[in-house]
């Protein structure tokens, strides 16, 4: 927060809102050369992994010196809903506390955003006296119910005492004042038991089915899929990276179910597992990056020196090997920044920062790069059916790319407690589905089988358009 006064602070206002029951707290207790790329994964993993998320059962220190400098020190933002959202307050040393007015100040999203767009017309006591609710921090515990909120709402909690406005910091030199938030919504019931904010509810319940389809699906198709890939052939590499990024993308959806069962009980989940979840992302991003550029870059490259090659197979070349680790390697660095600017554990952001933007800008150059790849590559092919398949490839190339950057375009039609939801919900599925496209066309028997020399490979898995899939042995 900038700086804007340093006049001596009046003792603190009173609030009328700030209806303060000083009552036992009835919230949960806190409780190219593939081996390089490896290398680079696994430095990415040991970067993700020491990001923290935000949960909502926080857990820290007062600091008059940070809320000196910072005007207020911001502790939570939180999207409440419904009419019996509550704030549950658990401190340590009210003594200390008592003697510094330590005040936790709550404002709404509204009022937030009104201040912060005109810092210039207000002081630092004008700033702390707009706040909708002010609670005294000389008591244990607290126990606050919000007044009822028709539609959802952000609220920022913000820490302040009497040396924050101060025109010169004094050191009061007193012993720390640890604290624990926790910030609850009301269940289907109505009581107030529900960890997740506005912006996440629905997820938990999300990754639940997608894992259950994750499972079921792979009941049905991973022995024969196995099979498949133990048998080799020509696009042996191509199957194999495939479902790499495919089991990733599994991981991850696991994980994130994990993380959110237990973020459902106490609101604060596992964090590792959080980012390990993000990790297996970014991983599967990087896989599929890797796999779709060299297919691509390679058959053009192909074309256009006239080789004789078999066709449609891992025929990646120096150049489409360098062009594609060259944009592995930025997407990682985007991918790893953007996970370092953002608080909470999604893996798909509202891209409201710079690395978000600079990422949605990368797919998108991506994408074009891909279309006039294939264009070369449809424009000079007379056979109509390796012209099908260069199209139904182009489909799944272009879902998997595009469909982060349109979500987030579509995602500004909703409400901005929606838009990451939104975001998540709409880029996994077409993610998943275009991973599915990709390995219908791979393991086609009607379109695949007769323009590659997969054809001399018995396939024990076939998904044949408008048949049912069968198996071939």
């Amino acid at each position: 927060m900038r700086s804007v006064s340093r006049d001596q602070a009046p003792p603190p206002p009173v609030f009328p809102a700030a209806d303060v029951a000083a009552r036992r707290c009835t919230c949960h207790p806190a409780g190219g050369d593939r081996t390089e790329m490896l290398g680079g994964l696994a430095l990415l993993a040991g970067l993700a992994l020491l990001h923290n998320a935000g949960a909502k059962t926080v857990h820290g220190s007062f600091d008059s010196a940070l809320a000196w400098h910072s005007r207020g020190q911001h502790i939570v933002t939180f999207l409440f809903h419904g009419d019996q959202a509550v704030l549950c307050v658990r401190i340590t040393n009210v003594a200390a506390a008592a003697g510094k007015d330590a005040t936790l100040y709550l404002y709404q999203n509204e009022q937030w955003l009104k201040m912060h767009g005109s810092m210039e017309e207000y002081s630092c006591t004008e700033k702390l006296s707009l706040a909708q609710v002010l609670i005294p921090l000389n008591q244990t515990e607290y126990n606050y119910t919000l007044p009822q909120i028709v539609y959802p709402k952000a609220w920022y909690a913000i820490y302040a005492d009497k040396y924050t406005c101060l025109m010169s910091y004094e050191d009061p030199k007193s012993d720390d004042i640890t604290y624990e938030v926790t910030l609850l919504n009301p269940d289907a019931a109505g009581n107030p038991f529900d960890h997740f904010g506005a912006d996440e509810s629905g997820l938990h319940e999300f990754y639940f089915l997608l894992v259950l389809v994750y499972f079921v699906a792979a009941c049905i198709y991973i022995q024969a899929l196995w099979q498949t890939i133990k048998k080799g052939g020509p696009m042996h590499t191509v199957l194999k990276v495939l479902s790499i990024a495919l089991l990733l993308q599994a991981v991850s959806a696991l994980a994130n179910y994990i993380h959110f069962s237990r973020y459902a009980r106490d609101g604060k989940g596992v964090p590792f597992i959080g980012s390990f979840a993000e990790l297996c992302d970014i991983a599967s991003e990087v896989q599929m990056l890797y796999l779709l550029l060299s297919l691509c870059m390679g058959w053009t490259l192909s074309r256009m020196k006239k080789s004789q090659s078999k066709p449609l197979q891992w025929d990646s070349t120096p150049t489409s090997t360098g062009f594609a680790v060259v944009a592995v390697t930025a997407q990682v660095i985007l991918l790893v920044w953007e996970q370092f600017e953002e608080n909470e554990h999604h893996s798909f952001h509202a891209h409201l920062s710079l690395a978000g933007t600079l990422l949605i800008a990368l797919k998108i150059c991506l994408a074009m790069s891909l279309a006039f790849g294939l264009y070369q590559i449809i424009s000079l092919e007379r056979s109509t059916m390796k012209r099908q398949f260069y199209i139904t490839f182009s489909k799944g190339c272009f879902l998997w790319f595009l469909c982060h950057p349109c979500f987030v375009v579509i995602s500004y039609l909703f409400k901005e407690y929606q838009r990451e939801k939104v975001i998540t919900v709409g880029v996994v599925l077409s993610q998943s589905l275009s991973m599915v496209i990709l390995y219908r066309l791979f393991l086609s028997h009607s379109l695949y089988w007769e323009v590659s020399s997969l054809s001399s490979v018995t396939l024990p898995l076939t998904v044949s358009s408008g048949h049912r899939s069968r198996y071939y042995s």
